[in-house]
């Protein structure tokens, strides 16, 4: 990870290299075995646990460590060097825990923070459903109050951790004909048993959704039939702020998936330039011929700069600055330079870059999902003109 305009103190530098360590000697000798066979990974997790990551950015107070988004996003990078399935893992729960220590009431922090900054209890976030994706206003899952509970119906789509989680951070709408529409959603904090298909009356997990990468964590639907939450679980002290505080949480968790990719995109780039000084052809390493070195000194330029927008969006984030603006450029950057680095390492693996028994065949499979989650390309580059505009307004 490149150091421009980074500063870590002993703490962070030693947290850093200890997740280095962890993912070299724990989980990449391991890593393409388990993505083949879509096995999540029970130890890797627990390990993750014990090393506190599940509470990177939890304040102390409430057992976590207590660091800044930048720390968070190198050891994303780091863990998604491994395998990006192990940071998709932690990615809904930090969300969620960024939600609740930045809008939940101090009762909820108490209560659920302690342990999901222990990783006791994971946590999903619920958005997306069938028939809405990037457009999170057209949401049609219902949160009705009816005395001391909201009876909720409606079904969830594309929903990570959605089996093994205890807390599902679920954006519905609790005032279904409000107008504006972002006026009546909300979030409600919904309780279940980790690991069951029934985990609560009226909730239904359904099973993990075969993907084309992103292997080894679960992908569920959620069904909700007349499932009744406490009104206490409502996120804040009002209704109709889960729009506005889904958008602050996504603009974190688009730093997230920048971070995904960069980690993503630094593997295939070491994966290819090892690869192409011990293959040979004609006589020489594949890297000494002119067409494969030109290669390589575009993947290591795009991934040098891939980095350096990661570190600009979420230092402005952590530095309390509007980076709604320097998220969304860098996701968007990120995530289509990571494709591109992706596919030119199978290329210069040749036939057996087509092949499992190299990494860059599972790193190419994962890297579509970084162009979709999170908002999509075509959705960032809206958001990316829009503030533009705003910047840059021509006043008349």
């Amino acid at each position: 990870m490149s150091q421009v305009g980074l500063q870590l103190d002993d703490e962070q530098k030693a947290i850093v290299e200890t997740v280095r360590d962890f993912v070299d000697r724990e989980v990449i000798p391991v890593a393409d075995e388990m993505e083949h066979s879509d096995e999540y990974p029970e130890k890797i997790v627990e390990m993750m646990k014990e090393m506190g990551l599940f509470g990177v950015t939890v304040p102390e107070e409430f057992g976590g460590l207590g660091q800044p988004l930048t720390l968070y996003a190198l050891i994303v990078s780091e863990l998604s060097r491994g395998w990006m399935s192990l940071s998709g893992i932690m990615n809904t729960h930090f969300i969620s825990s960024y939600l609740l220590r930045k809008h939940g009431r101090d009762e909820q922090k108490e209560k659920y923070l302690p342990k999901m900054a222990a990783g006791e209890v994971r946590a999903a976030l619920s958005m997306s459903e069938p028939g809405a994706g990037s457009d999170v206003a057209a949401i049609t899952c219902k949160a009705i109050r009816d005395g001391d509970s909201y009876v909720v119906d409606g079904q969830k789509m594309w929903v990570t951790n959605g089996l093994r989680a205890g807390i599902v951070t679920l954006l519905c709408k609790t005032d279904p004909a409000s107008d504006p529409v972002h006026r009546g959603i909300s979030i409600l904090l919904v309780e279940k048993t980790p690991g069951e298909e029934n985990p609560a009356e009226g909730l239904i997990v359904g099973k993990n959704i075969p993907k084309l990468g992103y292997k080894g964590v679960e992908t569920t639907e959620l069904t909700f039939e007349g499932h009744r939450v406490p009104v206490e679980q409502l996120l804040g002290e009002e209704e109709g702020q889960g729009f506005r505080q889904v958008m602050d949480g996504i603009e974190v968790g688009r730093v997230n998936v920048a971070a995904r990719a960069v980690g993503v995109a630094t593997r295939a780039f070491e994966e290819a330039i090892r690869y192409a000084q011990v293959r040979e052809t004609m006589g020489k390493p594949i890297a000494h011929h002119q067409a494969i070195a030109f290669k390589l000194a575009e993947m290591g330029t795009k991934v040098e700069a891939a980095r350096l927008m990661l570190l600009n969006a979420a230092q402005k984030k952590d530095a309390g600055e509007r980076s709604d603006l320097e998220a969304g450029m860098a996701k968007l950057f990120t995530s289509e330079i990571c494709y591109e680095v992706c596919l030119d390492a199978l290329r210069v693996h040749g036939g057996y870059g087509y092949s499992e028994e190299f990494t860059v065949e599972r790193l190419y499979r994962d890297a579509p999902f970084l162009l979709i989650g999170e908002g999509t390309s075509e959705i960032q580059k809206m958001v990316i003109a829009r503030q533009l505009l705003e910047r840059y307004k021509v006043e008349t």
